[in-house]
């Protein structure tokens, strides 16, 4: 019969049966239906500097990446890669044993998750996660671990006490995002310092997401887990340029590892993408070098419509957690005479012509994220003020 398979058994893998489509498209489409302001997809609204830009314009016309470039990454790139580290951490990486170029930070998670975990290992990751992970986990065979972050005076809070005993003797990998999405809490430097001595205590390896790595306000400091004493020969970092140079279409991120982890990794990668973004791998070389004062103008900025959206959102009557990081504000709709945050955001189209995004698809607990909801502020200031006062008219 048309339509019919060959087997009574369903087409999609077991392991992502519980996946379906992501949020972010859900919700984008919902915005493009509606015509309503997207501030639940976190990607800017305008390009990052013309300078970058041009620097892709001109490897394209140089016929620089328009063929498959080196499986690790162009040496440009992966060179760049390792003087970011140095100069901004005082970490040292070999860009030719050290370095490996992906397709966006996704690709980096899932190749590290494929290299690393086999069926039956478990993986610990904080909860609320992006949405990534539990995919990622699951198709390695992995057992996802969550361990919650919970509101604490104005924040959300990693409960170390609860981090320890999460970890077991199938444990293989603790699975770190700071500064963290989706509630914008930085770990401090003693958090991490606990994380480190775990890790190093219970022999596990770690992957640490730290594609917010320059987005962080007020005095918060992003401090690398791979820097800690034991760390570095155990910990695999992921970052990316899309969101520190607002280009995330171009989908080029990296890790960087002792060898041993960056083979493995790349045993992975290799067959996923193999190669990608070849011109705007030199393009982001030449970001990777912009002087201080572009990161510095870029959290000035970002702090700017942090503040006008936190407040703009307090106004309104959420519950608002001000984040320290990432460009993401969590909010409790529980103020508002409400719980369900599924209901609201898809409510909230129609309503007032904005689009946010529930954070208890974050969650393996749903009832611990069911009130919260996230807006992106890495938008346009207008579209910024536009979007709070749709939200206090309707």
């Amino acid at each position: 019969m048309a339509g019919m398979t060959s087997s009574a058994r369903p087409p999609l893998n077991r392991r992502l049966a519980g996946f379906g489509t992501t949020i972010f498209a859900e919700m984008s489409a919902l915005a493009v239906r509606t015509g309503a302001i997207n501030l639940g997809q976190g990607f800017p609204d305008t390009d990052g500097p013309e300078a970058v830009r041009e620097a892709a314009v001109r490897a394209l016309r140089d016929g620089r990446g328009n063929q498959y470039p080196p499986g690790p990454g162009v040496p440009e790139l992966r060179a760049a890669i390792a003087a970011h580290q140095e100069r901004h951490y005082g970490l040292e990486y070999d860009p030719d044993t050290e370095v490996l170029v992906t397709a966006g930070a996704t690709e980096a998670i899932a190749a590290s998750l494929l290299a690393l975990v086999e069926p039956g290992d478990e993986v610990v990751a904080l909860e609320p996660y992006y949405d990534s992970y539990a995919a990622c986990v699951a198709m390695a065979g992995g057992t996802r671990v969550p361990v919650t972050l919970r509101p604490h005076e104005g924040a959300f809070r990693l409960d170390l006490d609860e981090l320890r005993d999460a970890v077991t003797d199938r444990t293989r990998l603790l699975l770190i995002n700071t500064p963290h999405n989706p509630t914008g809490t930085v770990l401090t430097r003693a958090e991490l310092a606990a994380v480190a001595e775990l890790a190093v205590e219970r022999d596990l390896l770690v992957v640490t997401d730290e594609v917010y790595e320059h987005l962080v306000f007020d005095g918060a400091e992003h401090v690398p887990l791979a820097s800690f004493p034991g760390m570095r020969e155990r910990t695999v970092t992921i970052s990316s340029a899309g969101k520190t140079y607002s280009f995330t279409g171009w989908k080029v991120g990296w890790i960087t590892a002792a060898p041993a982890l960056v083979a493995a990794v790349r045993s992975a990668k290799q067959y996923l993408t193999y190669v990608s973004a070849g011109p705007f791998q030199y393009a982001v070389a030449e970001a990777l070098a912009l002087p201080e004062s572009y990161l510095t103008g870029l959290r000035e900025d970002l702090r700017a419509k942090r503040d006008l959206l936190a407040a703009g959102l307090a106004e309104v009557g959420f519950g608002v957690f001000r984040p320290a990081g990432t460009y993401f504000v969590t909010t409790d709709i529980r103020p508002l005479g409400l719980d369900d945050g599924f209901a609201f955001c898809r409510a909230l189209p129609e309503r007032a012509g904005v689009v946010a995004v529930p954070n208890a698809v974050f969650y393996d607990h749903r009832e611990a994220g069911a009130p919260f909801v996230r807006f992106a502020f890495c938008k346009r200031t207008p579209v910024l003020e536009e979007a709070v006062r749709r939200l206090k008219a309707a």
